[in-house]
């Protein structure tokens, strides 16, 4: 399947033993042993399914899943607990976990869940570019972990198309020159790195590299 799947848990042992039988079924695995490192994993790569303990030490599992919702994250999340009670699946659910398993459980059992919510969700969740943040439907600029961010003022057209370009990014889409214009103008203005090129017939597309004067 050649997915890519980041695994969340404090349980050194847990972790190993996940490592070793998810790579048997074609999985790439990276592991953290905390919330907090699991965020540094995220700000560095893409995943496409995140496993998550709910009861860890520092920052627990629900909370961190609350947070990445909040922050526009959303890869599908399987959510492990040792907790027993429908009330503990429903809390999780309820924050953002596309699916629930109790521990302990079997790894095929595993497999399967991780291959239906990968199945199931669009391919529009990788990672933005470096400074561009989506959350609560609007786009956020973001140049260094210092930074607060600061809503990217645009059009109603302009967003539609930068949604469009980032899902994923490399989409070609058809859109108004005007509008293409003014967003290009507004994204070389504020991510020097971030440019949005014409594809002669087919419409526009945006890339990352060095911005090239026209």
């Amino acid at each position: 399947m050649n997915k890519t799947i980041l695994v969340i848990d404090d349980d050194e042992l847990l972790r190993k033993n996940l490592v070793r039988g998810l790579q048997q079924y074609d999985f790439s695995v990276l592991t953290a042993d905390s919330a907090e490192y699991g965020v540094q994993v995220l700000s560095r790569v893409s995943v496409d399914a995140i496993v998550l303990d709910r009861m860890m030490g520092g920052t627990d599992g629900l909370t961190f899943l609350k947070q990445l919702r909040e922050s526009g994250n959303s890869t599908p999340v399987i959510m492990l607990t040792a907790l027993s009670g429908p009330e503990n699946a429903i809390a999780g659910l309820e924050n953002g976990a596309n699916d629930y398993l109790a521990k302990p459980f079997q790894l095929q059992e595993l497999v399967l869940r991780l291959r239906n919510i990968i199945k199931q969700t669009p391919q529009n969740t990788q990672k933005l570019p470096d400074g561009l943040i989506f959350a609560d439907n609007e786009f956020f600029i973001k140049k260094n972990d210092s930074d607060t961010g600061k809503l990217f003022s645009l059009s109603g057209e302009e967003k539609k198309l930068l949604q469009n370009l980032t899902t994923p990014v490399g989409n070609i889409v058809a859109a108004s020159p005007m509008v293409a214009k003014r967003l290009r103008t507004k994204i070389n203005g504020v991510l020097s790195d971030l440019d949005i090129i014409t594809i002669r017939g087919r419409g526009y597309k945006l890339i990352i590299g060095p911005i090239t004067k026209r």
